[in-house]
């Protein structure tokens, strides 16, 4: 049963992030924006439910941080949309690792802070 909740929530991660790219990124290329506040609001959902811990059922863990969030979230779009941007021209380089910093930065932050919000729930 675990499997199928990872499953619907993979499906449902991914939808969303195909819909916060597409909506995002029709006005932003090359930047990789969509992918940008993809993560970021994947980083603060599973650090709510982390901060949530023992309140959770099994079950909302594996639907929501396993199977939402690890669809909603990416590393390999992130890298490779990265390495994409930093080839994109003069600039192209700086421009990657400026949104490298902020997604490392601004992903650790909003973690943290959806932690700090689920411990006081």
């Amino acid at each position: 049963m675990t499997w199928l909740l990872v499953a619907l929530g993979g499906a449902a991660g991914a939808a969303c992030r195909f819909g916060i790219t597409w909506l995002v990124e029709v006005r932003s290329r090359p930047t990789p924006w969509g992918t940008f506040v993809a993560n970021l609001a994947g980083s603060f959902l599973l650090g709510l439910l982390g901060g949530l811990g023992a309140a959770l059922p099994g079950w909302v863990a594996a639907l929501l941080g396993i199977g939402f969030c690890g669809a909603l979230t990416t590393w390999s779009t992130f890298a490779h949309e990265s390495v994409r941007l930093a080839r994109t021209g003069p600039g192209g380089a700086a421009r990657a690792l400026l949104i490298i910093a902020a997604t490392l930065a601004l992903g650790l932050g909003a973690a943290a802070l959806g932690w700090l919000l689920g411990e006081r729930l």
